[in-house]
């Protein structure tokens, strides 16, 4: 995948820097977002905790896909925007985790974590297809 798009985003002031990638950073954000989406698929937990572990989870697993093409973004949203970019995830995966993260976002700063079994399982999904994309050989 082309870093141009990437490229434009970076710089004093935007929304990425470059910055080179880590293997040692980049294996520890597979493993931990790996082991939080395990965690996910938990049915004794709450849909809350659920919820939290997964969104983690794919937090976790996008800023690894962002790290590896060289950037570091300067919020958490920046993440799940650049997934075209940097894994070639379509609107379908990243639609998902901008809902919820703004999901997040109201409960983390409002305490109003609205979530249901649909909005777990979706962001569930997503997460993984965020996974598979990462673990699939480069193009």
């Amino acid at each position: 995948m082309d870093n141009t798009a990437l490229d434009n985003l970076s710089g004093p002031g935007k929304a990425l820097k470059p910055e080179a990638p880590d293997e040692a950073e980049l294996a520890g954000l597979i493993r931990t977002g790996t082991a939080r989406l395990h965690d996910a698929h938990n049915a004794a937990l709450s849909l809350e905790s659920q919820f939290d572990l997964a969104y983690n989870a794919a937090h976790a697993l996008c800023l690894a896909a962002l790290r590896r093409k060289g950037y570091r973004p300067s919020n958490r949203f920046i993440v799940f925007q650049v997934l075209p970019h940097t894994l070639g995830l379509g609107p379908e995966v990243w639609r998902v985790l901008d809902k919820c993260h703004n999901t997040r976002n109201l409960g983390e700063y409002e305490g109003l974590l609205d979530v249901n079994a649909r909005l777990v399982a979706d962001l569930i999904t997503a997460t993984h297809y965020v996974l598979d994309a990462l673990n699939a050989p480069p193009c």
